[in-house]
């Protein structure tokens, strides 16, 4: 069962790279999307802006993120924006909350996972109905992973990943997001197995840059959980369609 058929939808971090194809999708599902970002006068970590965005809105999507590998630094904007988020969800009203978290956040012990491990608990015992979804890396993945160590040599990690396009996992929360509250929804992953070592030369040389790829494994439970298949999805679930290939050739075009 679904709810309204024409709905107003608010997409925390709707600036992000999945953020704004979550809001292209909430439109092309023909519903109405609301921004919460702080370039919209929306600051998710003070609750600053929320009353008022939230007016009206029947649910939230929350693809808000932070760049770091640290896990209090994670955990504190985490916590603190879906308890925000939830607080003023409450007050509007509002129906379902939407969580993107990661595909094995509970198997591999980085600092980062964790923090999403605790924002999901926060979440599901919050006081709005919630979905958890849980999505593999996206194919943009690769390109944010080069960035992250400018210069002559891209060092990345050794990592099995199964990337879905961010288009495809926009469009699937909103499907979620229209639907019934349901706790934890299948993992969402994309149509292909890779080795982001061997995904990092077909994008360095797309983009036209000299870059000699350096695979490092990361150390302890984090880097085995990596290169084990501790992040792939475990069990049968919705599967993208675009393959890495497939997406890369559609942005060097």
């Amino acid at each position: 069962m679904c709810f309204d058929l024409a709905m107003r939808i608010a997409v925390a971090g709707g600036t992000g790279v999945v953020g704004r194809h979550v809001v292209d999708a909430v439109s092309a599902s023909g519903h109405e999307p609301v921004v919460l970002a702080r370039s919209r006068g929306v600051d998710l970590t003070t609750g600053a802006g929320l009353d008022d965005a939230l007016g009206g809105v029947t649910a939230v999507v929350d693809v808000s993120n932070v760049t770091t590998l640290s896990r209090r630094t994670a955990e504190r904007f985490f916590v603190r924006a879906s308890e925000n988020l939830l607080s003023a969800g409450r007050r509007a009203g509002v129906r379902h909350h939407v969580l993107l978290s990661i595909v094995g956040v509970d198997r591999c012990p980085l600092g980062y996972y964790r923090a999403k491990l605790r924002q999901e608990a926060e979440v599901l015992a919050g006081p709005v109905p919630a979905t958890v979804l849980r999505a593999t890396q996206f194919h943009e993945f690769v390109d944010q992973t080069l960035a992250r160590v400018p210069g002559p040599v891209a060092v990345v990690p050794r990592m099995r990943m199964q990337p879905v396009a961010a288009s495809e996992l926009a469009a699937h929360l909103v499907e979620v997001a229209v639907g019934e509250p349901e706790r934890r929804a299948a993992d969402l992953a994309g149509p292909e197995v890779h080795e982001i070592v061997d995904l990092a030369p077909q994008v360095t040389a797309a983009r036209g840059l000299r870059r000699r790829v350096l695979p490092v494994r990361m150390p302890g439970g984090a880097g085995r959980a990596m290169t084990d298949g501790s992040l792939l999805p475990t069990e049968d679930g919705p599967r993208g369609r675009i393959t890495f290939r497939e997406w890369l050739d559609a942005e060097v075009r």
